[in-house]
């Protein structure tokens, strides 16, 4: 099985589900950080909260995160400044920096042992000038940010200039979890279902909650929201590598195919190679990272590989906020982009202070019900992809039948007169599911590097046997 290097160093205590109906102040749904997070600022206001999670706490993307703490989102506040103004860029600013500035109270005031450290974070590039306006627009905002253009990781990566962000943090996610979460009301193995009255049922169980807050990674309830329709998702890769020379702070690339770095302890963590989920046919991605730490990293050892998932919004903004107009007391947390540990603390103040106050200085920006002219193309666009899923599903006949599959090797084939997806095992058993995605209907396609059935319209994932990986999809495939 393949775990991150927070998974293998780290094992969280186990909670059990639900046994009886629950009525409570607060319901949470999904025990990720986010959900944990939010759930611990409500109770630390007073409030009664329960989390409710489908499988394990913080299993999902929370333990496959490279657990980044920064304000620094790529080059993304010059753009902030032009497109959101300069009040909506303030209060994207001012979310992620003053969530830095929490997880530090926290970790002191639980007294958390979570490998915390105080870094610099940077992001690396090819345009001294793109690097040079993005370190001013920073600045602009109250960030402590400026341009370098020599520094030992510079040298490695053979960039010309980074901009520098001060008093950045890094730590170890599941460690912090750990912390925050023994206070916590949690019910594991506890799938929620909505029922036609707007309440939830967990397992077999009813449960009354004044709010709730869909914190899940990504909503599965597709109306009213329609998230599905404003967000997708992609996958990212990540190497942990001993015996390499050391990098000083977090690392990220502003070019396209660029990398993500940062240290633990003795270890370096290198990230790319990334995708849109179910767009990975031909598979190579871990080969392509190896080969890379090859070249900046010789003789390094790999300790440990994962994969995560991440969502994206039209904007690139995430979606915190109330759920929608017609469904009054239902909150939601989602689409993080690449930087969920420093989201995941934004958007538990943010929701703090919309629950319990009824307002929040910095929430506007993160308003779930913006929408603006120039999201219109890119919502075209993820219409017509899953337009091309659907489509693929219904006239696309596979010209291979599962008896051309090698050992190892999965695909969409012809199998006892029927389209499948099925995956050839070493031994030679074949596994075939039914490629029709349960969330919307779209066909899956194989992961040939995680021997996955990904959903390249919403990014639901099911492992080669057809259990359900990542959601939207809240039920597995059938067998083929």
């Amino acid at each position: 099985m393949v775990e991150s290097i927070w998974a293998k160093t780290c094992a969280l205590p186990k909670w059990g589900p639900l046994e009886e109906d629950l009525q409570t102040q607060v319901a949470v749904v999904g025990g990720g950080m986010a959900g944990l997070l939010t759930a611990y600022q409500l109770q630390q206001a007073g409030r009664e909260v329960a989390v409710l999670e489908a499988g394990s706490i913080a299993r999902g993307q929370t333990g496959n995160t490279t657990a980044k703490v920064t304000s620094q989102h790529g080059l993304i506040y010059r753009r902030l400044l032009q497109e959101m103004g300069d009040e909506g860029a303030h209060q994207y600013a001012a979310a992620n920096e003053q969530a830095i500035q929490e997880y530090r109270q926290i970790i002191q005031r639980e007294n958390i042992p979570c490998d915390w450290q105080e870094v610099d974070a940077f992001v690396y590039g090819e345009d001294l000038y793109q690097l040079q306006q993005e370190a001013s627009a920073a600045c602009s905002l109250g960030i402590a940010a400026d341009l370098v253009t020599s520094t030992p990781t510079l040298e490695l990566v053979g960039a010309p200039g980074a901009v520098r962000f001060r008093e950045q943090g890094q730590f170890h996610p599941l460690k912090f979890v750990q912390g925050i979460s023994r206070t916590l009301t949690i019910y594991e193995n506890s799938p929620v279902r909505i029922l036609k009255d707007g309440s939830l049922q967990a397992g077999s169980h009813r449960v009354q909650a004044r709010q709730v807050v869909f914190a899940c990674h990504f909503p599965f309830v597709n109306f009213p929201g329609l998230y599905f329709a404003r967000m997708h998702q992609e996958r990212s890769y990540v190497l942990a590598l001993e015996g390499t020379s050391p990098v000083e702070g977090l690392w990220i690339g502003a070019d396209s195919g660029g990398y993500s770095l940062r240290s633990w302890g003795d270890l370096v963590l290198l990230g790319g190679c990334g995708h849109r989920t179910g767009e990975n046919r031909a598979g190579g991605r871990y080969e392509a990272l190896r080969s890379q730490a090859r070249r900046w990293f010789p003789g390094s050892r790999e300790v440990a590989c994962w994969s995560a998932q991440d969502c994206m919004t039209l904007d690139g903004i995430p979606y915190i906020g109330p759920f929608a107009g017609s469904t009054p007391g239902w909150y939601v947390a989602t689409g993080f982009q690449k930087w969920g540990m420093t989201h995941a603390m934004a958007s538990a103040m943010i929701l703090r202070d919309l629950i319990c106050k009824g307002e929040s200085a910095n929430a506007p920006v993160f308003s779930p019900e913006r929408f603006s002219v120039g999201d219109v193309g890119t919502l075209v666009s993820e219409g017509g992809q899953a337009v091309k899923g659907l489509g693929r599903r219904i006239f696309q006949i596979p010209p291979e039948s599962a008896k051309d599959l090698a050992p190892g090797c999965g695909g969409v084939v012809q199998w006892n007169g029927e389209k499948a997806g099925v995956y050839r095992d070493r031994d030679g058993t074949l596994y075939g599911v039914d490629i029709r995605c349960p969330h919307l209907g779209c066909q899956l396609e194989w992961n040939p590097d995680e021997r996955s059935w990904d959903c390249p319209c919403h990014g639901s994932r099911f492992d080669f046997r057809g259990n359900l990986l990542d959601n939207p999809a809240q039920e597995g495939l059938n067998h083929g």
